[in-house]
């Protein structure tokens, strides 16, 4: 018997795709510390993933029968990828299902930033009906996107599709990526008519000088610092849909309390699932708990992607 363990779940429709194919999914939900007992005593073959579950050299080295381990998204930082294909797994991830929503979750956050919907939400239902006049003042300076340069940090499948949005509302964009020299981004209309536009990658420098807003699309590192941000147009904007870490979390708070920030996004974060208070308190933070992915349409992609591949590695 074939038997998979889905233990951050799976969509259903990636589950029957499983399941036609042969094997048994099970999505009950194992503890991190169970694991490798359950693992061993259900003889599961496969283990597939999202961000909750670790997979380190601890249980690669303690499941002889594992051989393979999924997972549904993009980055890989929560399992011990090289160390696990030097054993002998197939690591699988789905790079190219969760691009238009983590890309629309950005769009999101950038006009909650420049419209202050983050801290107007906070507002409104507490002094709503008898601050009114007050909080109409305090929210009515806000900006406009067209016309803005956005800086987009790691131009892959992610970053790309951001770029289409942004093109798509008049910005102007900025795209650094070490691996990246130009990508063609094509932009599609409703009635299929669509324009190509070629988008040459410019040093982080620049990007960082240039940008009125900064988003992150990298798979992990700290990318921006103190030194980052001390090159910054003064007032910019920056968000972090990516990985926690990549933004130094003490530095963004300095920034933001300077002023050299105007305002933050973030939708992860160094600490996960214990974000610090400092960060979630923030008056000019718009804040979300890592559902970059967590839209419908995506997990349904998620679920195909994941059960193709996982079908394509243990076929026999």
């Amino acid at each position: 018997m074939k038997k998979i363990l889905a233990n951050d779940g799976i969509d259903e429709m990636g589950k029957s795709i499983l399941e036609k194919a042969g094997f048994t999914v099970i999505t009950e939900k194992v503890a991190q510390e169970n694991l490798v007992n359950r693992i061993n005593e259900e003889k599961y073959i496969g283990l597939t993933v999202r961000s909750a579950t670790k997979v380190r050299r601890d249980i690669i080295d303690n499941c002889p029968g594992l051989k393979l381990i999924g997972r549904g998204g993009v980055g890989m930082d929560n399992i011990d990828v090289e160390y696990a294909r030097e054993k002998g797994i197939i690591v699988a991830n789905t790079p190219a299902a969760s691009s238009v929503s983590v890309a629309e979750l950005v769009m999101a956050h950038l006009f909650s930033m420049v419209r202050f919907l983050y801290d107007s939400n906070r507002k409104m239902p507490l002094e709503g009906d008898t601050n009114f006049a007050e909080l109409k003042k305090k929210f009515a300076e806000g900006s406009e996107v067209s016309g803005k340069t956005i800086g987009i940090i790691g131009f892959g499948r992610i970053g790309q599709t951001v770029a289409k949005y942004a093109l798509g509302l008049g910005m102007n964009v900025k795209a650094y990526d070490p691996f990246v020299k130009s990508a063609s981004i094509k932009i599609t209309f409703f009635n299929n008519q669509s324009i190509d536009l070629q988008i040459e990658t410019v040093s982080l420098e620049d990007l960082l000088k240039e940008s009125d807003f900064i988003t992150l699309h990298v798979p992990g590192g700290e990318i921006i610092t103190k030194k980052e941000f001390a090159l910054m147009k003064p007032g910019a904007g920056i968000i972090n849909t990516a990985r926690g870490g990549a933004i130094n979390e003490n530095d963004l708070i300095e920034a933001l309390n300077s002023k050299k920030v105007a305002y933050a996004a973030l939708d992860v974060f160094e600490n996960e699932p214990m974000p610090k208070k400092e960060l979630l308190t923030h008056p000019r933070i718009s804040l979300t708990p890592h559902i970059g992915a967590a839209t419908n349409e995506a997990q349904e992609r998620i679920g195909i992607e994941l059960a193709e591949k996982i079908i394509e590695a243990l076929k026999q």
